[in-house]
Protein backbone atom coordinates (compact mmCIF):
# COMPACT_ATOMS: atom_id res chain seq x y z
CA UNK A 1 0.00 0.00 0.00
CA UNK A 2 1.28 3.78 -0.28
CA UNK A 3 3.33 5.32 1.86
CA UNK A 4 3.88 8.78 -0.19
CA UNK A 5 2.14 11.16 1.60
CA UNK A 6 2.97 10.18 5.52
CA UNK A 7 -0.31 9.27 6.55
CA UNK A 8 0.82 6.17 8.29
CA UNK A 9 2.76 8.47 10.93
CA UNK A 10 -0.76 8.75 12.42
CA UNK A 11 -1.94 5.84 14.74
CA UNK A 12 -5.06 5.31 13.33
CA UNK A 13 -4.17 5.37 9.53
CA UNK A 14 -1.60 2.86 10.44
CA UNK A 15 -4.49 0.53 12.01
CA UNK A 16 -6.34 0.77 9.51
CA UNK A 17 -3.96 0.15 6.97
CA UNK A 18 -2.56 -3.06 8.30
CA UNK A 19 -6.24 -3.89 8.50
CA UNK A 20 -6.42 -3.55 4.45
CA UNK A 21 -2.87 -5.36 4.29
CA UNK A 22 -4.61 -8.24 5.88
CA UNK A 23 -7.72 -8.12 4.43
CA UNK A 24 -5.62 -7.61 0.38
CA UNK A 25 -4.09 -10.77 1.65
CA UNK A 26 -7.21 -12.92 2.80
CA UNK A 27 -8.91 -11.79 -0.48
CA UNK A 28 -5.40 -13.37 -2.62
CA UNK A 29 -6.33 -16.24 -0.32
CA UNK A 30 -10.22 -16.63 -1.92
CA UNK A 31 -9.16 -16.53 -5.43
CA UNK A 32 -6.94 -19.59 -4.54
CA UNK A 33 -9.83 -21.51 -3.16
CA UNK A 34 -12.28 -20.19 -5.72
CA UNK A 35 -9.87 -21.82 -8.23
CA UNK A 36 -9.62 -24.83 -6.05
CA UNK A 37 -13.03 -25.04 -5.82
CA UNK A 38 -13.28 -24.98 -2.01
CA UNK A 39 -16.37 -23.19 -1.56
CA UNK A 40 -16.45 -24.12 2.23
CA UNK A 41 -12.80 -22.75 2.26
CA UNK A 42 -13.98 -19.48 0.72
CA UNK A 43 -16.43 -19.46 3.36
CA UNK A 44 -14.31 -19.57 6.45
CA UNK A 45 -11.71 -16.82 4.35
CA UNK A 46 -14.94 -14.80 4.30
CA UNK A 47 -15.46 -14.78 8.10
CA UNK A 48 -12.40 -14.23 8.38
CA UNK A 49 -12.38 -11.02 6.36
CA UNK A 50 -15.50 -9.95 7.83
CA UNK A 51 -13.73 -10.36 11.70
CA UNK A 52 -10.74 -8.20 10.43
CA UNK A 53 -13.76 -4.97 8.28
CA UNK A 54 -16.22 -5.57 11.92
CA UNK A 55 -13.66 -3.08 14.17
CA UNK A 56 -12.30 -1.59 10.65
CA UNK A 57 -15.38 0.02 9.49
CA UNK A 58 -16.44 1.15 13.05
CA UNK A 59 -13.59 2.95 13.35
CA UNK A 60 -13.81 4.57 9.91
CA UNK A 61 -17.76 5.26 10.27
CA UNK A 62 -17.88 5.91 13.79
CA UNK A 63 -14.57 7.98 13.74
CA UNK A 64 -13.04 8.87 9.87
CA UNK A 65 -16.14 9.30 8.36
CA UNK A 66 -18.13 12.01 10.28
CA UNK A 67 -15.14 14.21 10.45
CA UNK A 68 -14.87 13.63 6.43
CA UNK A 69 -18.00 13.73 5.29
CA UNK A 70 -18.35 18.10 5.60
CA UNK A 71 -15.41 18.66 3.23
CA UNK A 72 -16.56 15.51 0.94
CA UNK A 73 -19.83 14.31 1.63
CA UNK A 74 -20.58 12.53 -1.95
CA UNK A 75 -17.30 10.77 -1.42
CA UNK A 76 -18.23 9.53 2.14
CA UNK A 77 -21.66 8.61 1.04
CA UNK A 78 -20.47 6.17 -1.65
CA UNK A 79 -17.67 4.42 0.87
CA UNK A 80 -20.27 3.52 3.27
CA UNK A 81 -22.63 2.45 0.55
CA UNK A 82 -19.96 0.01 -0.41
CA UNK A 83 -19.37 -0.76 3.15
CA UNK A 84 -23.40 -2.00 3.23
CA UNK A 85 -22.67 -3.80 -0.24
CA UNK A 86 -19.59 -5.52 0.86
CA UNK A 87 -20.95 -6.72 4.23
CA UNK A 88 -24.15 -8.00 2.75
CA UNK A 89 -22.11 -10.62 0.60
CA UNK A 90 -19.83 -11.47 3.47
CA UNK A 91 -22.76 -11.87 5.82
CA UNK A 92 -24.11 -14.77 3.67
CA UNK A 93 -20.96 -16.84 4.92
CA UNK A 94 -21.69 -16.01 8.75
CA UNK A 95 -23.47 -19.31 9.55
CA UNK A 96 -21.93 -21.43 7.06
CA UNK A 97 -21.44 -22.31 3.43
CA UNK A 98 -24.17 -20.55 1.75
CA UNK A 99 -26.21 -22.58 -0.42
CA UNK A 100 -26.93 -19.95 -3.27
CA UNK A 101 -24.50 -21.49 -6.19
CA UNK A 102 -24.28 -17.90 -6.96
CA UNK A 103 -22.52 -16.89 -3.61
CA UNK A 104 -19.14 -17.83 -4.81
CA UNK A 105 -19.45 -15.32 -7.84
CA UNK A 106 -20.78 -12.71 -6.21
CA UNK A 107 -18.34 -12.87 -3.48
CA UNK A 108 -15.33 -12.46 -5.85
CA UNK A 109 -17.25 -9.76 -7.50
CA UNK A 110 -17.72 -8.06 -3.67
CA UNK A 111 -14.06 -8.81 -3.29
CA UNK A 112 -13.16 -6.73 -6.50
CA UNK A 113 -15.34 -3.88 -5.31
CA UNK A 114 -13.17 -4.04 -1.94
CA UNK A 115 -9.89 -3.96 -3.32
CA UNK A 116 -11.02 -1.04 -5.42
CA UNK A 117 -12.69 0.30 -1.99
CA UNK A 118 -9.44 -0.15 -0.19
CA UNK A 119 -7.93 1.65 -3.35
CA UNK A 120 -9.89 4.60 -2.58
CA UNK A 121 -9.15 4.53 0.95
CA UNK A 122 -5.25 4.49 0.66
CA UNK A 123 -4.56 6.95 -1.93
CA UNK A 124 -7.77 9.33 -1.33
CA UNK A 125 -9.29 9.42 1.69
CA UNK A 126 -6.25 8.60 4.30
CA UNK A 127 -4.08 11.17 2.87
CA UNK A 128 -6.67 13.57 2.84
CA UNK A 129 -7.29 13.01 6.33
CA UNK A 130 -4.14 14.50 7.02
CA UNK A 131 -4.76 18.23 6.08
CA UNK A 132 -8.96 18.11 7.50
CA UNK A 133 -8.59 16.34 10.93
CA UNK A 134 -7.76 18.53 14.02
CA UNK A 135 -6.37 17.21 17.09
CA UNK A 136 -9.61 16.91 18.69
CA UNK A 137 -11.31 14.66 15.70
CA UNK A 138 -8.19 12.59 15.22
CA UNK A 139 -8.68 11.92 19.24
CA UNK A 140 -12.42 11.50 18.48
CA UNK A 141 -10.90 8.34 15.89
CA UNK A 142 -8.40 7.16 18.94
CA UNK A 143 -11.58 7.53 21.07
CA UNK A 144 -13.41 4.71 18.74
CA UNK A 145 -10.27 2.40 17.79
CA UNK A 146 -9.85 1.94 21.25
CA UNK A 147 -13.55 0.63 21.88
CA UNK A 148 -13.67 -0.51 18.60
CA UNK A 149 -10.54 -3.17 19.29
CA UNK A 150 -8.99 -4.80 16.30
CA UNK A 151 -8.95 -8.17 14.73
CA UNK A 152 -4.95 -7.85 14.02
CA UNK A 153 -2.24 -9.01 16.74
CA UNK A 154 -0.44 -5.28 17.72
CA UNK A 155 3.09 -4.64 15.36
CA UNK A 156 6.06 -5.76 16.85
CA UNK A 157 8.14 -2.84 18.35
Amino acid sequence: MCEYCGCQSVAAIDELTREHDEVVTLISHVRGARRDGDIPGMAELARRITAVLVPHTRVEEHGLFPAMAAEFPDHIAALEAEHRRIEAVLAEAAPGVPADPTWPDRLLEVLTLLRDHILKEQDGLFPASLATLSTEEWEAVEAVRAAAGSALTPPAT
